[in-house]
């Protein structure tokens, strides 16, 4: 009886892993068929021309580019501080739990919800309109929880040992912290400010409502200009367009460079991680 609950249950898994590696398998296959239909070097240089019906999409790789900067120059320094004070300085109590719960919450929370907040505090309230700065500050919000976990996660992996010879050779708490715990948890953090990248340029829901222009023949002159985005250029093509006989395998076509975008990201940070596994065997 025991073996065969055994097996069962490592049947399960396998189909369990079966059936996920084919759904993202049937779906790469898919993009990249009808993607690679019109997927050239001038599809990716070109701007958009006769109501984006020709032309390639150049403006919205600028603007993910670009939004995807900004969130990450605003939220990797505040998500480091923030895991350093939760993890070093911070002394166990009500408001530390309430704080940690606060983030989990946080990046359970629907990206829809942060598009709404990024519209009703930096368009409205701070008057920054659609623009890269709102859109590049709400998915700042967005990806901080993530950013603060995964550097937590990583000054956690420091061994303690690596501190206690520190503190005997005479070190201060912060210059321990500056010299020896963040340069060895780096590694883990750049992997995991890398993985926010890519969800920060997957989104599209929080530029919405914050960045997003429906269509521009000019690239941004400031951070306060709207900007084509590549989530929703495909979500406009295939939802607003009005020829979609010539929309629909463009849009195709972007969700390939999109998710080729994601892919890269990702494997960038298998390497990080895998780097940084090595010299710590060393």
């Amino acid at each position: 009886m025991r073996k065969f609950k055994q097996k069962f249950g490592f049947t399960l898994l396998r189909i369990s892993v079966a059936i996920v590696f084919l759904s993202l398998l049937s779906l790469v296959v898919f993009i990249c068929l009808k993607g690679f239909k019109v997927l050239n070097l001038s599809f990716l240089l070109e701007f958009p021309r006769r109501g984006m019906t020709k032309g390639g999409i150049f403006p919205a790789i600028v603007g993910t580019f670009l939004l995807s900067t900004g969130a990450i120059l605003f939220a990797l320094p505040l998500g480091i501080l923030a895991a350093i004070y939760l993890k070093e300085y911070a002394k166990g109590g009500k408001l530390v739990r309430m704080i940690r719960i606060g983030i989990n919450n946080l990046a359970g929370v629907p990206s829809v919800v942060f598009g709404l907040f990024g519209l009703t505090i930096f368009v409205k309230l701070l008057g920054f309109g659609v623009s890269i700065l709102s859109g590049s500050l709400t998915l700042g919000i967005l990806i901080l929880p993530m950013i603060i976990r995964t550097s937590e996660e990583a000054i956690s992996s420091v061994p303690s040992s690596f501190k206690e010879a520190s503190f005997a050779l005479g070190a201060t708490k912060w210059q321990t912290m500056r010299k020896v715990i963040l340069p060895t948890a780096l590694p883990g953090i750049l992997t995991g400010a890398i993985l926010s990248i890519g969800r920060a340029a997957g989104e599209t829901a929080p530029i919405l409502f914050t960045a997003a222009t429906f269509y521009t023949r000019h690239l941004p002159k400031s951070v306060f200009d709207e900007i084509m985005v590549l989530p929703y250029h495909i979500y406009a093509l295939m939802t607003e367009g009005t020829k979609p006989e010539l929309q629909v395998p463009i849009a195709y076509g972007t969700a390939l460079v999109l998710l080729l975008l994601v892919f890269i990201i990702n494997f960038v940070a298998i390497i990080i991680r895998a780097r940084a596994r090595r010299k710590r065997k060393w």
